[in-house]
């Protein structure tokens, strides 16, 4: 999750909070990787990028169906890529503004955006910078949260707060939750779509995957919603560099 696009201060110190959730799951990551393994193919090692790598958990869960490939993790949080470490070969320290990310143009196969986009201050800029570092044909694989989830439609129905939309970064107000988690955009598989494309990217698909926040009795409606990705909880965008 954790990265940067000209925080503010309160912004870069919330983000270097350890507590602060990094992921939307484990079984996000699967369901990532294994979009991720298809498009790759078998027979050539392919260097794929971490961006937003947070504490290393969701590259090292995704890492067994990424066998043979090289997987760098990146993040601007000094503290998130000491605990990286402990899960990934390869973690270094870059952003997505200012100075750029560390890599030539054209230097990576694929690039990892999971949970990051919710995050940043100015997205435009974000994606301009991967599709740099991105080859031509590579592929990016993103994840964000769903606005337009199945009970986020029906909660503001009722005039509560959608579930992953926050109005502080000191405490929950008007939405189901506990924890507040820093999100500034979110997205509509729709927007979502419309918002790669324009940004020099060809959207192959759209899958959905569950949240692991969702209430226990929940669970089995919430895995049968990823079925139509525009009502999942967490949209799983499938695009490559044009």
């Amino acid at each position: 999750m954790t990265t940067t696009a000209q925080l503010p201060k309160e912004l870069r110190d919330f983000y270097e909070d350890p507590a602060v959730p990094v992921a939307s799951g484990a079984s996000r990551s699967l369901r990532q990787a294994r979009m991720l393994a298809a498009a790759l193919g078998t027979g050539k090692a392919h260097t794929i990028l971490d961006i937003g790598c947070g504490d290393g958990t969701a590259a090292a869960t995704a890492a067994p169906l990424l066998k043979g490939h090289r997987i760098v993790g990146v993040d601007w949080s000094q503290d998130a890529l000491k605990r990286a470490r402990a899960h990934l070969t390869y973690a270094i320290r870059g952003e997505l503004t200012g100075e750029g990310l560390p890599f030539g143009t054209g230097s990576a196969d694929a690039v990892l955006f999971s949970e990051v986009i919710e995050h940043l201050v100015d997205p435009d800029a974000a994606l301009d910078e991967i599709r740099r570092v991105l080859r031509p044909g590579g592929h990016l694989m993103l994840s964000t949260p769903n606005l337009a989830a199945w009970y986020n439609r029906a909660l503001l129905l009722a005039g509560v707060q959608p579930v992953f939309s926050e109005v502080s970064l000191r405490a929950i107000h008007g939405r189901p939750g506990t924890e507040v988690v820093g999100h500034l955009r979110l997205y509509t598989a729709r927007a979502l779509r419309e918002f790669v494309g324009a940004a020099g990217f060809e959207v192959v698909r759209v899958e959905g995957a569950p949240f692991h926040g969702v209430p226990r009795p929940l669970r089995p409606l919430d895995r049968l919603a990823c079925a139509r990705p525009s009502l999942a909880s967490i949209l799983l965008l499938h695009a490559r560099r044009t």
